[in-house]
């Protein structure tokens, strides 16, 4: 059944990447480029590549440098940033970059930005975990006057700029600027007092899925205050998935890196879920509490519907792109889900349906007349064979 939208959803993938550990890091690393290539001929409308620089299972220090290689092997797909953490990079950098990448990808790029999540990272940058979130919105307002073309002179402690001003405006004039929210009011309040895109990366998780309709109405009420207009196409929900025929064969796939990925987190985030013994057992616990699904292309589509319901309506839904299968099995998930899941979603099924269902109705008027065409053609050969003979 096609489900009832007030307009076509949009799917990509959000690409930390996570790999298992012990796999080779430099095939890793190519194959983030090779699944944007795949996407981008399966259809999917984005691929958002994160930053990371300790931890061993997320090797993409520069998403940057992710965009420009794909940038050269897609066509139509675009490309973020997801995210640039803010605080380890001057802003100046950070935009004359994204500005450049505009250029590069004839306007594809969209910039993710977020404070940094792993502590690891902040310690080797000499900060503390609790000066991220101010200095990603002290960045975050340069940046986002530079890319209007200000000029801009700021001096803080850890930064400065004297008349600083962009070379270059974005191509086409436009660029897509997105922040992270989780469960907490931050991203939201940045999304709206700046009149931004929101990108949801705990909208499975269920402290984080009942925030999605609060947090919606955070942006609208900063966007109110501070005079912007936001649209729910740019307001971007993300959760775990893998999908193969059957369910069966999905837990079966997601032996390769499903547990090893939630023991991971328990070492990084406090509210990690306890981790089963089994695949099965995680799996189960991940499809019955709505966090993710390990499952079948109907089992998506009914937790995208969820979304949709709790949400009230968004723009985009974006796997957690994580190797909870082996490559080939990840590819095939992906396949799976753009051939039966996103028709259903991005309208695309609609008059398909409508002409189906019309053959199927007038199927004996249709026999009638394939049968009355028949004949006739074979009386037109006899009159033809007589009219030789003569």
């Amino acid at each position: 059944m096609q489900p009832s939208l007030e307009r076509p959803l949009r799917f990509g993938v959000f690409v930390p990447p996570q790999n298992v550990v012990g796999l080779n890091p430099t095939l890793a690393i190519r194959r983030a480029v090779e699944l944007a290539v795949h996407l981008d001929q399966l259809g999917f409308d984005e691929i958002w590549f994160g930053e990371h620089h300790s931890g061993g299972a997320e090797l993409v220090a520069s998403p940057e440098l992710m965009i420009a290689a794909a940038a050269e092997r897609t066509q139509r797909i675009r490309l973020g940033t997801g995210v640039i953490s803010l605080p380890y990079h001057h802003p100046f950098q950070i935009a004359a970059r994204i500005v450049q990448l505009t250029h590069m990808t004839r306007g594809r790029v969209m910039f993710g930005a977020g404070p940094g999540q792993l502590p690891t990272d902040a310690t080797m940058f000499g900060l503390a975990a609790t000066q991220l979130r101010p200095r990603m919105e002290e960045s975050l307002d340069i940046i986002l006057r530079l890319l209007a073309g200000e000029t801009v002179s700021h001096k803080a402690d850890w930064l400065t700029l004297q008349d600083a001003v962009l070379q270059l405006a974005p191509f086409g004039g436009d660029l897509e600027v997105s922040v992270v929210g989780t469960v907490s009011p931050s991203g939201p309040k940045l999304a709206g007092r700046h009149g931004l895109g929101l990108l949801s990366l705990a909208a499975t998780d269920p402290a984080g899925n009942d925030q999605l309709p609060v947090h919606w109405g955070i942006v609208q009420e900063e966007a109110a205050r501070t005079g912007h207009t936001v649209d729910r196409s740019r307001w971007r929900l993300m959760g775990p998935m893998h999908v193969a025929e059957t369910e069966r064969a999905a837990k079966d796939q997601c032996r390769h890196g499903l547990r090893w990925q939630y023991a991971y987190l328990s070492h990084i985030s406090p509210s990690a879920i306890p981790v089963p013994d089994t695949t099965d057992e995680l799996a189960d616990v991940l499809n019955t509490t709505g966090r993710g699904v390990i499952g079948t292309p109907d089992m998506a589509a009914a937790q995208i519907q969820r979304l949709v319901d709790r949400s009230g309506g968004f723009g985009t839904y974006l796997f957690q792109g994580i190797d909870f299968a082996n490559w080939a099995d990840t590819l095939r998930s992906y396949e799976l889900f753009a051939e039966q899941v996103v028709p259903r979603f991005d309208g695309s099924l609609g008059s398909v349906l409508t002409s189906y269902e019309h053959v199927l109705g007038e199927s004996d008027a249709n026999r009638a007349a394939t049968a009355a065409a028949r004949t006739a053609a074979s009386e037109q050969w006899k009159r033809e064979r007589e009219a030789a003979g003569s």
